[in-house]
């Protein structure tokens, strides 16, 4: 038996479509493209909420203003403050249990808002909001690429694209998958389905050889400074990452959300991917999603 994985939220009582919360940390560029195309690829969903963890930084309240939405703003840098925290950590039990009480509030604000998914869209803060509705993400990184059964592109940030350029490749994609809660033991919020890739991007090395650039991330110290580490290595992800916002996220996202709210995916009982081509449910890896369609990859 294949389960829509939008569950029951697919159409409400009165047919209307699923509503969705729209999580934004920065430039809101994605989300921007989502709210653009969202008619044009059929109006399958509505916006409910603009939420945002970045007030002091993001465009949220902008975005929201732009298109009419209200917004829910909650500072998690303020947030930590309250709590004694200077830095919003995960790696402590300390700002773990921070992370649940900010979620916590979170939820309390969320909840006078019809929501029947989320969309994570350049949402920086790890929440487990993501286990009380279904979350899309658009991750920097092909996360069908796997090595003895791992996902080797997994990580926040630029370490996706860090981790392609150190292994030799020569390009990158985008991926959205339905993002997973996370205990702390790292990577589970990588690990849900890859429901969509992009097209490939090629990497630019911005005339830096591999080698060189291996040189310096084993050079690096343990932990990340605060800032960065501000070298030849993070420049060149930094780069490719903006590149592929522009060639990857906003190609690959607005389709995989209309396909997700209009009840294409699906799962069985052992959690294998399915996509509900004209009416027949098909075992899947992924899709790629171009500018010429899509391309169901088995």
């Amino acid at each position: 038996m294949i389960n829509n994985l939008l569950s029951s939220y697919s159409v409400d009582e009165n047919g209307r479509p699923p509503q969705a919360a729209i999580f934004v940390s920065g430039t809101g560029s994605n989300a921007e493209r989502l709210l653009e195309t969202r008619e044009k690829l059929g109006g399958k969903w509505m916006p409910s909420v603009i939420v945002t963890d970045f007030p002091e930084k993001s465009r949220a309240a902008e975005i929201a203003r732009r298109f009419g939405l209200p917004l829910a703003a909650l500072s998690i840098k303020e947030f930590y403050l309250q709590h004694g925290e200077t830095s919003a950590t995960l790696l402590t039990e300390a700002g773990r249990h921070i992370r649940e009480l900010w979620t916590g509030e979170l939820r309390k604000m969320l909840a006078q808002y019809d929501i029947s998914f989320g969309i994570l869209a350049g949402f920086v803060s790890l929440s487990n909001i993501t286990g009380d509705f279904p979350c899309l993400n658009v991750h920097p990184g092909d996360l069908t690429l796997e090595e003895h059964g791992r996902r080797v592109l997994a990580g926040l940030h630029a370490v996706p694209i860090e981790n392609a350029i150190l292994r030799g490749l020569t390009t990158l994609r985008s991926s959205v998958i339905l993002a997973q809660p996370y205990t702390g033991a790292g990577g589970e919020m990588d690990s849900g389905p890859v429901l969509g890739v992009s097209p490939v991007c090629e990497i630019d090395m911005m005339g830096a050889g591999v080698g060189t650039l291996r040189e310096i991330a084993a050079g690096r110290p343990l932990r990340k400074p605060r800032g960065g580490y501000k070298d030849l290595l993070e420049t060149i992800a930094l780069h490719n990452q903006e590149r592929l916002k522009l060639q990857g996220d906003l190609t690959v996202f607005s389709p995989v959300v209309a396909d997700f709210a209009s009840g294409k995916f699906g799962h069985d009982q052992e959690g294998s991917l399915y996509y509900n081509d004209g009416g027949k449910w098909i075992l899947i890896r992924t899709i790629e999603y171009s500018s010429s369609g899509r391309m169901l990859i088995i």
